[in-house]
């Protein structure tokens, strides 16, 4: 809660919320303002899916933060609130957001 009232105070920036499941890792990119989804991508997008070996491993989140970030700059968004939804810092959570960094998203 403390990260969305950050981002709903700051509404130039869309929020970047991730979610981890025991299988899978996904990313959205949020207007909190508007309450619509600009970006998405997941261990589940067509184009990571085939490309992975495992779907619960760091470099699947490597991958998805990488195509988060791809997707972001392509739709003009460059900065964004980081959102973890309540996850530790730490491992594929860590892993997601290292990589979109890595690929010029700004959080």
């Amino acid at each position: 809660m403390r990260v969305r009232r950050k981002a709903a105070v700051n509404s130039t920036r869309p929020r970047l919320s991730i979610y981890r499941s025991l299988h899978h890792i996904y990313a959205q990119v949020i207007a909190d303002d508007t309450g619509r989804t600009l970006a998405s991508a997941s261990t589940l997008t067509a184009g990571l899916r085939e490309g992975l070996k495992s779907k619960r491993s760091l470099a699947a989140a490597k991958a998805v933060g990488k195509e988060i970030a791809e997707r972001c700059i392509k739709g003009g968004i460059k900065d964004v609130v980081f959102d973890r939804n309540g996850f530790l810092y730490h491992g594929r959570v860590k892993a997601l957001a290292e990589a979109a960094r890595e690929a010029g998203l700004k959080f």
